[in-house]
């Protein structure tokens, strides 16, 4: 295994660090995984989550069939379930419950109905649409050593990326992802300071590795080596660290995606606060799923990891330097011509001049307005367009 280890020139930090969490966006995906997941699907280090899920792919069976020739029955126990026959596999096979909205689907019954149905009659149902199944083929991938189940049934296109795959191409560049590269479980920012912690132990409740029945997150980031990137308006430098996550489902939940990006803190409750330069790749199991990982996704995790940081402190700097607004006049107009309305306008302007204690010059500082605005939208729509806009203001000053 290939990873990349510390350099020994670049000295991380021994304590914590003060940061500004009122610029940039704030991002809550990691944190609504966080918030989400039970104990069983939190995971310690990443040798674990890789051996969890490895595990179960090494025994599950996937296989293309005929729909016609799988047989759904009832169970003839107290239970009612529903078992299905699966050509090439003597015992029945169990549906679990994201199988069957699946199989649902794919039929096109719906499965909100038909889990209120009795278990012959779902059974009888379902038979009919295989049966009359227009794609013919289906798709299965069933796993277990005693108990056989019917983990996925997708088209017969769908290209499985397992999820032990992406586990594995993270484990190339953080290792165990506990700190014996850069790239670890982060810290946590303490509210009453405004410092984040990056030594924080990996329990139950701080780690963002994570893995279900149906998925597999993780979120790593480098915040043992912050970056510089300018100062803020008390003349203290404003420093960012390195993060991405990752996701992916081998039954057909979810896309693969990974995204990379600076932030300058993670709070307990795992927000992202402070992003900036937010980039996401995504990859749907479409027939060619495989070869777009192989050479698409796990090259752009490489290259983020190993990448300076020179380019996106360049990009700050410059935003930072190039004036466009001395005036009110300058201001307003600055941003109505950019498609911003007269309240938003006066909104953003009055934010900066907020935080920082004056009016906005810089190409940087109508961002940082912008992003603040961002925040305060409750509908995502909205809160996408203007860091959209943030965003493209930020490229063009580079």
């Amino acid at each position: 295994m290939t990873m990349m280890t510390l350099n020994p020139n670049e000295r991380p930090v021994s304590s914590g660090f003060r940061v500004e969490t009122s610029r940039g966006e704030r991002i809550g995906r990691v944190s609504s995984e966080w918030f989400s997941r039970p104990d069983d699907e939190r995971y310690l280090s990443l040798t674990a989550l890789h051996d969890a899920v490895h595990g179960r792919a090494e025994r599950a069976t996937a296989r293309t069939v005929e729909s016609r020739a799988v047989k759904v029955e009832a169970s003839r126990d107290n239970a009612e379930r529903l078992a299905l026959i699966v050509p090439g596999r003597n015992e029945p096979v169990s549906p679990t419950h994201w199988s069957f909205g699946q199989l649902c689907g794919l039929v096109g019954a719906p499965s909100s109905y038909m889990r209120q149905l009795p278990a012959p009659l779902a059974a009888i149902n379902l038979q009919h649409g295989l049966l009359s199944h227009r794609a013919e083929l289906v798709k299965t991938l069933e796993a277990g050593d005693g108990r056989v189940e019917l983990r996925a049934v997708t088209g017969p296109d769908y290209g499985r990326i397992w999820d032990h795959e992406l586990v594995a191409a993270v484990q190339r560049i953080a290792g165990d992802g506990t700190g014996d590269t850069r790239w670890k479980v982060p810290g946590v920012l303490d509210w009453s300071t405004m410092r984040h912690n990056p030594f924080v132990d990996v329990t139950a409740e701080t780690t963002t590795l994570y893995a279900s029945d149906r998925d597999v997150f993780l979120f790593l980031v480098d915040d043992t080596h912050p970056i510089e990137a300018g100062q803020l308006a008390d003349g203290s430098p404003d420093l960012y660290f390195r993060g991405f996550y990752a996701w992916n489902s081998e039954v057909g939940s979810k896309t693969l995606g990974i995204a990379s990006f600076y932030l300058r803190a993670v709070c307990q409750n795992r927000n992202l606060w402070g992003v900036e330069d937010f980039e996401q790749i995504t990859i749907r199991h479409s027939k060619f799923a495989a070869q777009r990982f192989a050479h698409e996704a796990a090259p752009a995790l490489d290259s983020f990891a190993n990448s300076s940081p020179a380019p996106f402190v360049a990009g700050i700097k410059a935003a930072r330097e190039r004036v466009v607004a001395r005036t009110d006049e300058d201001r307003q107009g600055f941003l109505r011509k950019r498609g911003f309305s007269k309240p938003e306008t006066v909104r953003i302007i009055e934010t900066v001049l907020n935080e920082e204690g004056r009016p906005p010059e810089s190409v940087f500082d109508f961002v940082q307005g912008i992003t603040a605005l961002a925040r305060s939208k409750a509908h995502q729509d909205t809160r996408l367009e203007l860091e959209g806009k943030a965003k493209r203001l930020l490229e063009r000053a580079a």
